[in-house]
């Protein structure tokens, strides 16, 4: 005799699938991330950020001995911000001046000090539309 399944046990198990999506859209979306600002926006932070700026050269130091010093900037160029940042850790192998990078890390007496092994290197170029007479 074939044995009938219980609607409560269907109304449980779609209630604990309801509950797991929605903890895992909560933590996707608000999981606990640092907030991501540009170099003109750190004055007066406090706390953990993300820091995404365009490197300004010369890049000194070693980051594994001291830390590299470098300053960030602005991306789009709209403030004359120039934050100092010192890095220790591992250094993608893209970074040098005039890349974009993002750092998580917090602002100490003026100098932005990175999170060791924090630091993400992007090309612009490579996801910026083509412009008409670009070649591939």
């Amino acid at each position: 005799m074939a044995r009938k399944a219980s609607p409560a046990r269907l109304v449980i198990a779609l209630s604990v699938a309801a509950v797991l999506a929605v903890f895992l859209l909560y933590t996707s979306i608000a999981g606990g991330g640092n907030p991501s600002i540009a170099p003109s926006e750190l004055a007066g932070r406090t706390g953990t950020v993300q820091l995404a700026g365009l490197v300004v050269g010369p890049v000194t130091g070693d980051a594994h001995a001291g830390g590299l010093r470098f300053r960030l900037r602005d991306i789009g160029g709209e403030s004359a911000t120039r934050v100092p940042v010192r890095y220790m850790g591992s250094v993608p192998d893209l970074f040098k001046a005039g890349r974009h990078i993002v750092l998580d890390g917090r602002l100490r007496n003026g100098i932005f000090v990175a999170e060791p092994g924090s630091m993400i290197t992007k090309c612009p170029s490579k996801y910026a539309p083509k412009r008409s007479g670009d070649s591939a």
